[in-house]
């Protein structure tokens, strides 16, 4: 049976942030406002990723994903999260160019959504970044390993830090990023070993996806655990349920019914009095 999340009132980021070592914390993605609030009462963290690009919009990558995507998205998921802690991704070409950006597109989608932090990919190129930003009131959450907006330097969704040099490298990342000031730290795609390393190393909770049990947290897309997305299923996902099946046979019913005026019965009719006389309406 799943545990339900007892603590009453918001879960802030200083609250994650001290769950280093302890609890693990649970996140998922949340994109619209009736999943968030089958999800608050479970989750510590939803994050509004920008993965809603592929997952809502059929994109092929993340790359299109804009800022006012993820300022809608992310008011639709306060609406319905009254307890989870709530980070929005910033979307690519956002942040990149500058500090200055990054604060810009940052301070912008916190003012809009009322959400608790936003989300950052990259490792030690990005600390001066995730510094300025935490120097202003902006809390961020670091983004590591495999990262999606980078996919085409990396050359697809390839698992990260498979010989020493990787591994080193992501390890610095992940010093880099939480002495810059991030409060806690994604880690995808990553070498179970590498990923466990990583956990040792640094005094923020990570947060992992298709890394390793040790992480502080875990992190899935909601459609995918729940088989609502079907155009891939990536190794490190694990299907709790087939609504996708079930969302299938419901409509396939509804469109037999539909076609064999079946439906509406007189029960979903208005005007329709109980002895099958019809009266004025």
């Amino acid at each position: 049976m799943s545990t339900t999340n007892k603590k009453t009132g918001r879960i802030s980021v200083p609250d994650l942030r001290a769950r280093k070592g302890g609890e693990p914390i649970v996140c998922l993605t949340a994109y619209t406002t009736p999943m968030a609030q089958r999800l608050d009462d479970h989750c510590d963290l939803l994050l509004v990723g920008d993965s809603l690009g592929m997952v809502v919009y059929g994109m092929d990558s993340t790359l299109s994903v804009t800022v006012d995507m993820m300022v809608n998205h992310g008011k639709a998921v306060m609406r319905g999260a009254k307890n989870a802690c709530v980070v929005v991704d910033l979307p690519f070409g956002s942040y990149q160019e500058s500090k200055e950006q990054a604060f810009r597109t940052a301070s912008h989608i916190l003012a809009e959504t009322g959400c608790a932090a936003v989300k950052l990919e990259g490792g030690a190129e990005m600390a001066d970044t995730i510094e300025f930003l935490s120097a202003r009131g902006v809390p961020v959450m670091a983004h590591i390993g495999l990262m999606p907006q980078q996919v085409n330097t990396m050359g697809g969704f390839k698992s990260q830090g498979r010989d020493d040099d990787a591994a080193i490298k992501m390890i610095n990342d992940a010093k880099a990023v939480a002495k810059a000031g991030a409060f806690s730290v994604v880690v995808e795609g990553t070498v179970e070993a590498v990923a466990r390393r990583i956990t040792k190393a640094i005094d923020v909770p990570t947060i992992g996806i298709g890394a390793s049990v040790a992480c502080d947290g875990q992190v899935l897309v909601t459609e995918d655990i729940l088989g609502l997305f079907s155009d891939f299923t990536p190794k490190f996902v694990k299907r709790y349920a087939n609504l996708g099946d079930a969302v299938s046979e419901a409509v396939g019913q509804y469109a037999d019914d539909v076609r064999n005026r079946k439906f509406p019965a007189d029960e979903h009719c208005f005007g329709i009095p109980k002895k099958g006389k019809l009266r004025a309406v």
